[in-house]
């Protein structure tokens, strides 16, 4: 008989009031879950389909890959808002629907790489970092350059940021010359920091032994002819950076 074939256990009530349901031996596969008697109508048991328990453990990932859809890259600090634990981050990456491109950084395999995604994942992990020279260069459109690191302004006396992907170059800026200028934008979900075009082109006439005064030049260059830059705004930023008498000879040239 089915009956025979079903594993009883000695009840033992941890509820006051509570009295167990009698054992399903036919229909649906159900899981007995104790619960109090005040929430149960008297039952310390209350009967619930496994698939209930199955629909519950697949939502957590479904949320995660969700986020990761929306948002592009996903950081392991996002789980907590969404309510899902990170071993079930381990599982997805364990089973393919997700990778790791950094320490702490996730997206979708297959997804479209965009070309701030290098970007973005060093905002994520160094907020205070402001993109500068030729990476700040290359977001306005102002150089030719394929820079092979990214370049990151921080305050003066700060440490390099350990950062496996992408590789960065760290350049000190102090006071006012870290702090003026700085824009915001928004890119794969992700607020990037990086100096404006005058600042920018300062910046490279500041450190024109690191990048090459060709680089400044063609960026000062393509600044005045696209009109990204005013005269004002370049003579501003070229004293605040201490490079007005440098600029000098090349602003009147350009107009």
């Amino acid at each position: 008989m089915l009956s025979s074939a079903v594993e009883r256990r000695p009840y033992k009530a941890r509820v006051g009031g509570s009295i167990p349901s009698a054992p399903t031996t036919v229909g649906a596969v159900v899981q007995l879950v104790r619960i109090p008697a005040c929430h149960a109508g008297g039952r310390g048991f209350e009967s619930r389909p496994l698939r209930h328990f199955l629909a519950n453990s697949l939502r957590p990932k479904q949320r995660i890959l969700d986020l990761a859809s929306r948002n592009g890259l996903l950081r392991a600090s996002d789980l907590g808002a969404i309510a899902a634990p990170r071993v079930v981050l381990t599982r997805l990456i364990e089973t393919g629907r997700l990778e790791r491109i950094g320490r702490g950084l996730y997206r979708l395999p297959g997804a479209l790489v965009s070309e701030h995604e290098s970007l973005a994942a060093i905002a994520i992990k160094v907020p205070q970092a402001v993109f500068c020279l030729l990476t700040a260069l290359q977001f306005h459109e102002l150089t030719t350059q394929l820079p092979r690191q990214v370049w990151i302004a921080m305050p003066r006396g700060s440490h390099a940021p350990r950062i496996n992907y992408p590789p960065i170059r760290m350049v000190q800026f102090a006071g006012n010359t870290y702090m003026t200028d700085v824009e915001h934008f928004v890119r794969d979900g992700v607020t990037l920091r990086v100096y404006g075009v005058a600042k920018t082109v300062a910046d490279c006439f500041k450190h024109r032994n690191k990048i090459g005064l060709d680089v400044a030049l063609e960026a000062l260059q393509d600044a005045r002819a696209r009109g990204k830059a005013t005269i004002d705004d370049l003579w501003r930023c070229a004293e605040l950076c201490r490079v007005a008498n440098v600029m000098r000879p090349y602003m009147e040239v350009v107009g």
